[in-house]
Parts: structure tokens; C-alpha cells; sequence
């Protein structure tokens, strides 16, 4: 039995329409200047988008970037983390349901993929799309319909499908994990988000990109970025990504002494020295585990506080630890 108030979480999925301020896309680096422009080819087409990159390192940036300059900016970004999406719940959630379909389904609902026509639908973490869904999925984007739960109709949709992931797909499709028919639909288009430490031209201009998104959120005047903080940014491997490079300002926006972020404001692991390099050649596996090890170490072994640094919620996070069989000690 599916609990009412469960059902009406559905009802009104959320919708994004752009904002200026929110859609800022820094890029500067020679890597992330050319997956711009390859970003802004293929923005005005309705190709199905594959987009593939560490944790952390701004796919869904990249998705709302090609969103913002596609055609379809003026109709609905529909965000979908399948990872998170109930069991029990997760086709009434993409497709729709019908009413009395299931105890609690008191009326019918469009469901977010429905919710998104005429505009683009973001399928982040697609790899956690557990196979049964995966066909029901494949189906949709072959057919351009979507069937409710609960009923014999099937509906039109004009959509344009993102789909992200840092898993790698190509090995899940070997080991049977996931649908090699629904990898290659949703392959058409493949890009890349680069790590950030493989493009450091980008991290002080994204520091300062983040301390105006805080300076406004506060509505009082930026910081600056001192000449020694902003090496030291730039000397650091960041394993958590753009991400962990944003929770980094938002910290030291609210910390800082004064009106410039020094050295002495940094957290401490930016004055223990070199960081250990991070080979580009690792598995983007590796990478992940080295990435949830690290903030698990820096936070005591709290998960809460690891998933805050990482930007991931604890289901996710307990769902890495296990596939990635990272030791809690």
C-alpha cells in the first residue's frame, strides 16, 4: 500500500524557468571552452543528451546551460534525481498515475515527464534507474508516449531528455546492470564534464563567481579573494569538485573576519602542504570512493556531515558506500 501523503508529493513536480542569475556558466579553461561551444551546437537540437563526469563536478549546470540556450528555454526544466525516486513510487512519479490505480491515488496526475512537455526533462543520475523502469523508460523515449499507472492510455509527449551519470554505463551495460538498448537511445550526444582539477584556470574565476552569488544572497558587498587564498585554490586537487569549491566560499563568506578572504581564513587542509596528486588515469570509480573516503575522513566519519560536504543526501550516500565497499571506521 502506497501512503496518500506520499502520492501527493507528485502532484506538482518541480519546474524551473530561467534565471539570469542561475545560469551564469563559467569557462575559461581551454577544456571547458571547448565543451561550451560543443554545448551550444547541439543546444538548439532535439538530440537526446548523455552527460558523464565525477560527483560534484556541474553536469546539472551543464544540462540548464544547454536548456538556457536551447529552444525550449521558455517551457519547463524538470530536474529528475533517480536515485532518490521511492520504489514503490517511481513510475507514478516519471509517468503519472490515474485515480484509484493504487490505495492513496485520490486523482489523476501527470506525472514529471508529462509535467515537462514542450520543455526538457533532466535525468540525473540515471544509472541508479533500477532495470524494470529502465525498460518502461526506453519505451518513452522511442515512442515519444507515456503510459500512467493504471491506465490503458498513452499519452504524447514532446520532451528533450538529459540524462547524467558518473557511473560508467558502458561497464554497467557488460555486466548486465544496465540496458544496453536504452544506453545507446540515450548516448546520442556525449559530453564530458572535465574534473576540476583539470581545468584550474576555472577555480578562482568560479571562487569569485560564488562569493557574488553569496554577496547577493545577503544583499551586502562582495568579498575579496586575496592574492594567497586564490593560490591556494588553485593548488588544491579538490576532489568534491565545483561543488566542494562552492560549500567552500558559502563557508568562508560567513566566516571571514573582514572583507577579504585570506590564507588564515581556508580550512585547515589548505595549510597542510602539497595535496596528493590525483592521477586523471583512474577509474572514475576510483576517483568517487577516493572522493566519499576523504570527506568521510574530514568529518569523523560522519555520514550527515559528509553528505552536506558532498552535496549528496544520506540515502545516496549510504547507496556509494555499500557499492563502493568504502570502509566506516
Amino acid at each position: 500500500m502506497i501512503p496518500a501523503a506520499h502520492v501527493s508529493q507528485c502532484l506538482i513536480p518541480e519546474v524551473s524557468l530561467p534565471e539570469p542569475d542561475a545560469l551564469n556558466w563559467v569557462a575559461q579553461s581551454p577544456l571547458m571552452c571547448a565543451l561550451t561551444a560543443r554545448a551550444e551546437q547541439v543546444a538548439p537540437r532535439k538530440a537526446t543528451i548523455l552527460i558523464q563526469g565525477e560527483t560534484g563536478c556541474g553536469k546539472e549546470m551543464l544540462a540548464r546551460h544547454i536548456w538556457a540556450s536551447s529552444r525550449r528555454a521558455h517551457r519547463p526544466f524538470i530536474p529528475v534525481d533517480c536515485s532518490t525516486l521511492n520504489d514503490h513510487l517511481i513510475e507514478s512519479e516519471l509517468f503519472g498515475h490515474v485515480r484509484g490505480a493504487f490505495t492513496g491515488a485520490t486523482q489523476d496526475t501527470l506525472g514529471l515527464i508529462r509535467s515537462g512537455n514542450g520543455g526538457t526533462v533532466f535525468l540525473d543520475e540515471i544509472g541508479e534507474l533500477p532495470l524494470p523502469q529502465q525498460a518502461k523508460l526506453l519505451r518513452v523515449l522511442q515512442e515519444r508516449t507515456v503510459l500512467p499507472v493504471g491506465s490503458t492510455k498513452r499519452f504524447p509527449v514532446d520532451v528533450r531528455f538529459m540524462a547524467a551519470t558518473n557511473r560508467p554505463l558502458i561497464e554497467m551495460v557488460h555486466q548486465g546492470t544496465f540496458r544496453a538498448d536504452l544506453y545507446y537511445r540515450l548516448n546520442v550526444i556525449n559530453l564530458r564534464v572535465p574534473a576540476l582539477r583539470q581545468r584550474p584556470l576555472d577555480i578562482v574565476p568560479l571562487a569569485r563567481h560564488f562569493i557574488d552569488q553569496q554577496a547577493a544572497l545577503y544583499d551586502e558587498p562582495p568579498c575579496i579573494l586575496s592574492a594567497s587564498a586564490a593560490e591556494a585554490l588553485r593548488a588544491w586537487h579538490w576532489p568534491g569538485n565545483v561543488r566542494e569549491l562552492s560549500n567552500i566560499i558559502e563557508q568562508m563568506h560567513i566566516l571571514c573576519s573582514g572583507r577579504a578572504i585570506e590564507l588564515d581564513d581556508l580550512p585547515p587542509h589548505f595549510h597542510s602542504g602539497p595535496p596528493v596528486s590525483t592521477s586523471d588515469g583512474l577509474r572514475l570509480e576510483d576517483v568517487e570512493r577516493r572522493t566519499i573516503i576523504e570527506a568521510l575522513h574530514r568529518t569523523n566519519y560522519c555520514k550527515a556531515a559528509a553528505g552536506r560536504l558532498l552535496n549528496l543526501n544520506i540515502q545516496r550516500l549510504n547507496r556509494r558506500i555499500v557499492r563502493l565497499n568504502i570502509p566506516m571506521h
